[in-house]
């Protein structure tokens, strides 16, 4: 597989699979499942996996494009995805002890979602400080902890959960741990029933005295919260901005569409013929959706080519984009007017499917906090 060959997969899937389903999926917050069991026989579950365990090895330019692609027909199935890749990435970085070479395996062939467990209702956005404390047993540990927002929830294989470490003395002290689905303890403590996203099954889990064994200890004690920042967040926030490309991608699309084919009969024109402020809008649109795809490029080359800007692009890209999301399917409710408004269109739900970018960890606020004591020079914890 390359890049070519990735990216129109995901568009075949978009087209033939996500958008017929997306409505209704979307309407009965139903899970996708049809939708990950396609992306895993495309090889896309893989895709970042290197060739030792089967994956084709490539890397961010791949993955943005095709979650965009994917978020063009169905944002919630992009966001199981994206969320998937960040935990095998996690799972790829694992220490050298760590017994996960079985589970990357049935990841690059297809078979195993996995996902990420890390917020916590005690530390809210700072996903990056569970409250949970794991506790020694023997040579292994036990987890209870109650996960707050788990994407894919009762649905993965298995769970990336981070909790402090047992002898831990900060918040930052972290560990991060392999958990089955099928371990004794662990359950979904709760429905999804979001404004938006509604088909991704974010709901809460519960980790009751569940037992992990050492080779599923994914990091040394303490090490989890590097492996966060390291791994995770830049992978997430480009994940993300490329969630938010493809709504907005969507939303000029779907705009375009009812400019030119909703008409004032009596006038014999196009709503887009007839009223150049709707034209106006349409152009604003596009501007701010071809400045995200810009911005998403400019973050690619600097995760392959890293330098001293490059934490303060992956900071800035998800502030930006889910900015730049809201604008513009706020934008295109206005322009198709009723037929928004109505659900006669698929512009509303990209519309509450947008606004999920600004609520999702770290939101806009907290990376604004990063962003300025970055530009100051000063620690961002």
């Amino acid at each position: 597989m390359n890049h070519e060959t990735a990216v129109s997969n995901a568009k075949e899937m978009a087209d033939r699979v996500l958008a017929p389903a997306a409505r209704q999926n979307d309407k009965e917050g139903r899970f996708p499942s049809e939708a990950v069991e396609r992306l895993g026989r495309a090889g896309l579950l893989g895709m970042m996996l290197p060739a030792e365990v089967g994956g084709p090895a490539l890397g961010p330019h791949t993955f943005a494009a095709v979650t965009a692609t994917l978020a063009e027909a169905d944002a919630s199935v992009a966001m199981v995805y994206l969320m998937h890749m960040c935990a095998a990435a996690t799972i790829a970085a694992a220490r050298p002890d760590a017994s996960v070479v079985q589970t990357l395996k049935e990841i690059a062939a297809g078979g195993h979602l996995s996902t990420l467990a890390f917020s916590e209702a005690g530390s809210r956005s700072h996903f990056w400080t569970p409250v949970s404390r794991a506790q020694r047993n023997g040579v292994g540990v036990r987890l209870t902890a109650k996960k707050s927002w788990v994407t894919s929830a009762g649905h993965a294989q298995s769970y990336v959960v981070s909790s402090l470490a047992p002898e831990g003395t900060g918040p930052t002290d972290t560990t991060l741990y392999l958990v089955p689905a099928g371990v004794r303890g662990l359950s979904v403590s709760g429905p999804w029933d979001g404004l938006g996203l509604r088909a991704n099954a974010s709901a809460p889990i519960a980790l009751e005295d569940c037992e992990v064994s050492p080779g599923l200890q994914l990091t040394n004690d303490g090490a989890g919260f590097p492996a966060m920042l390291q791994v995770v967040l830049p992978l997430f926030n480009l994940g993300t901005a490329a969630v938010a490309l493809g709504l907005c991608r969507a939303a000029v699309a779907g705009t375009a569409a009812h400019l030119k084919s909703a008409r004032f009969e009596h006038l014999g024109q196009s709503l887009g013929e007839s009223l150049p402020t709707l034209r106006a809008q349409l152009a604003t649109m596009q501007i701010d959706t071809d400045g995200l795809a810009a911005r998403l490029d400019d973050l690619v080359d600097h995760l392959e080519r890293p330098r001293d800007t490059t934490v303060l692009r992956v900071l800035e890209t998800k502030a930006a984009a889910g900015e730049v999301a809201i604008a513009v399917t706020s934008a295109a409710m206005r322009a198709c007017g009723g037929a928004a408004f109505s659900k006669h269109m698929v512009i509303e739900r990209l519309f509450r499917d947008a606004h999920a970018g600004a609520v999702m960890a770290p939101t806009g606020d907290v990376l604004r906090e990063f962003i300025g004591r970055a530009v100051l020079g000063m620690p961002l914890f």
